[in-house]
């Protein structure tokens, strides 16, 4: 029971990284915002915490069955890219593709649940705070340096 207590601590962790950079999306107004950030933050790290649970609870032949963490890690990798893939899209009449930054935060509140799993807490919460100052820092500069080039 002390486990599943310190992996739903480890989930709800993961969870407060991501609202971080959710709400920040959120007040941004794009497609995924606050709750998808919180609950793909917080998938990854219950799915990595999990994964050496499941493969003790199964015990086989070890000959047969070799485990390898990054499987999982591909895992939720291609699933979150299935979720950024649905809050890209173009707009024809501009041009213009939307959404990408929305993807890549998406798999990057991945990227912190897993390192909140991993017990990387340090880690987790410095990135955290460097995503909030790409998301919100840098809107000025990219602004000014579009003014700049297209003049």
């Amino acid at each position: 029971m002390i486990v599943q207590l310190q992996i739903v601590g480890y989930v709800a962790l993961a969870m407060m990284l991501s609202a971080i950079v959710g709400i920040e999306r959120e007040m941004a107004d794009k497609p995924a915002g606050f709750r998808t950030h919180m609950l793909v933050g917080g998938a990854a790290a219950l799915l990595v915490s999990l994964s050496s649970i499941i493969v003790n609870a199964f015990p086989v032949n070890s000959s047969f069955i070799q485990v390898d963490p990054i499987r999982v890690l591909e895992a939720i990798i291609a699933g979150v890219s299935f979720l950024g893939a649905g809050t890209i899209f173009r707009r024809p009449d501009q041009e213009t593709v939307e959404g990408l930054t929305t993807a890549a935060s998406l798999l990057f509140v991945a990227g912190i649940g897993v390192s909140v799993a991993a017990g990387q807490l340090v880690l987790a919460i410095s990135v955290t705070l460097l995503a909030l100052l790409v998301l919100r820092g840098t809107g000025w500069l990219e602004k000014r340096l579009h003014s700049m080039f297209n003049r």
